[in-house]
């Protein structure tokens, strides 16, 4: 899995659970913090493991990617 499959794999799961306000754009900002602060989680416990860097570019790629490029409704990404 590359960091955009992750990336995109946790916003869109983020979005369907807890995006539940009315404007589109709250529901944007809603899923990309959970997103965001799930790949701060893991990079906390990580500490200096190699897995480190595939994390980090799975938050960049969330905090520079919109909601086009992130979500993805096909049943591959569900979950």
């Amino acid at each position: 899995m590359t960091p955009l499959e992750k990336a995109e794999q946790l916003y869109t799961q983020a979005y369907r659970r807890w995006a539940l306000e009315l404007s589109h754009d709250k529901n944007e900002v809603i899923a990309k913090d959970i997103s965001i602060s799930m790949c701060n989680e893991v990079l906390s416990y990580m500490g200096a493991d190699r897995g480190t860097e595939f994390w980090a570019s799975v938050r960049k790629t969330l905090v520079e990617s919109r909601h086009q490029t992130l979500y993805k409704p096909n049943p591959d990404h569900a979950n």
